[in-house]
């Protein structure tokens, strides 16, 4: 079975089958879902859909570019949240410098660093967007040591990666290593131990080759654990079986 550790079911692009979609999962060979939230209201919808479906997990978390009005009682709702039975990480959560309407990079550094402090309060993991931004990313990760989590749809460097997994971390990667200008995830790969390693599809983003620019979906997933076979000269089998099992250990899922 497939475990895809990153998707947004929540999101609109979903309204008109999300429940079709999901419901079908099993029958696709995929096993596990994790849905993490954006904003307090999709970690909500999260929530929701992981009691809806059993093979469905939620994280809860607001992203950088929707941190603008963060508040004290964002925080209080996302801890009672991240109670729940079924939130297995604190997440989407991040810093992202490169839209320049996103929040100022001193505010997505605040808000980054009190959702890594929820994180160590509840000991759970959390999951990180980090685009064009690995410096800062990197050194605000460092201050919570306590605090162990994923990079996904990680876009770093070689030497990043390795220093990320010195301190325990995760990587994950989507559909973007397919796509023919990906220079750097193949060789992050190829460097990194399987053990290590997540397959997610950040759906309904980055729909992989050959099926780019349609909507992504959870069923798309087998195509990342393909692409990883090739590079690190294992079989597809293989990959699937060890990333599911990674996906499970690092969530918390029995």
């Amino acid at each position: 079975m497939l475990f895809d550790t990153h998707a947004h079911y929540d999101d609109e692009a979903f309204d008109a089958d999300r429940e079709a979609v999901l419901a079908a999962m099993p029958e696709k060979n995929v096993g596990l879902i994790v849905n993490p939230g954006c904003t307090v209201e999709t970690s909500r919808q999260a929530v929701a859909l992981a009691e809806r479906f059993d093979h469905v997990y939620a994280a809860v978390g607001i992203h950088p570019e929707n941190c603008g009005d963060f508040t004290d009682a964002d925080m209080d709702i996302l801890r009672t949240l991240a109670q729940h039975d079924k939130v297995v990480a604190i997440g989407e959560i991040g810093l992202d410098y490169y839209w320049e309407e996103n929040p100022g990079r001193a505010w997505q550094q605040h808000v980054l660093r009190a959702q890594m402090a929820l994180a160590e309060e509840l000991g759970l993991p959390v999951i990180i967007h980090d685009r064009e931004a690995h410096a800062d990313t990197l050194a605000i990760v460092r201050e919570f040591s306590q605090v162990k989590g994923v990079f996904h749809c990680y876009s770093g460097s070689v030497e990043d990666a390795r220093t990320l997994l010195k301190m325990g971390w995760m990587l994950s990667f989507n559909g973007a290593v397919t796509f023919k200008n990906a220079r750097k995830a193949p060789e992050v790969i190829a460097a990194t131990p399987i053990e290590r390693m997540m397959i997610e599809t950040d759906s309904p983003y980055l729909t992989p080759v050959p099926y780019r620019g349609r909507r992504n979906d959870s069923g798309y997933v087998h195509l990342v654990a393909e692409k990883i076979a090739e590079i690190k000269h294992m079989t597809p089998q293989e990959v699937e079986q060890i990333t599911f099992e990674n996906g499970k250990r690092f969530f918390g899922i029995v």
